[in-house]
């Protein structure tokens, strides 16, 4: 009885030793080696390029009305003829339309994850006139910066194209600062 109770210890402390400590290690020591950028996440100074950021204020792009909050993740569950969804987008629509936008769709509906970090590039396009204006920079120019940014479909074939917001906006502080764009 004692000796099956010390072997069941000793394969309970190997296991333990193996599969908690020497492959998790083993497994991180492959990712950082493999794939540094994909282990090392997408934080950043500015944030994160997975999850959608709240800027405030007409000189900089904006993403969609989106929950900004990684804990607070999923839709709203507000179906089309909600009454709380149409004072939602009613209330985006006019908060653009004071701003000098024309809004897409996208910009006035939340999307299904709380958290999307990209837009269409119609969506960064119709922000160019309130940035502009914001900045005191060509409309051109900024034009020319939104499409730096666009993304193609994913495999060429998969998705629609799309700007990343966070990418977008630390251009343009390059390009505030006086610095490429790219």
């Amino acid at each position: 009885m004692l000796v099956q109770l010390r072997r069941s210890v000793i394969v309970a402390i190997s296991f333990a030793v193996l599969l908690g400590l020497a492959y998790p290690l083993a497994i991180t020591g492959i990712a950082q080696v493999g794939f540094p950028a994909q282990a090392n996440g997408s934080i950043g100074v500015n944030g994160s390029a997975l999850i959608g950021q709240a800027w405030s204020g007409p000189d900089w792009f904006h993403g969609r009305p989106d929950a900004y909050d990684p804990m607070a993740s999923g839709p709203t569950n507000l179906g089309p003829r909600s009454a709380v969804l149409e004072r939602h987008v009613g209330a985006r629509l006019a908060a653009w339309h004071r701003l000098g936008v024309q809004p897409t769709e996208q910009l006035v509906t939340s999307s299904g994850s709380g958290l999307d970090p990209d837009i269409s590039p119609a969506s960064a396009l119709a922000q160019v006139p309130m940035v502009a204006r914001a900045r005191h920079l060509s409309p051109g120019r900024l034009r020319n910066l939104v499409t730096s940014e666009v993304h193609g479909r994913q495999l060429g074939f998969l998705g629609a194209p799309y700007v990343n917001v966070l990418a977008l906006n630390e251009a343009l502080a390059r390009l505030a600062r006086g610095g490429s764009a790219s």
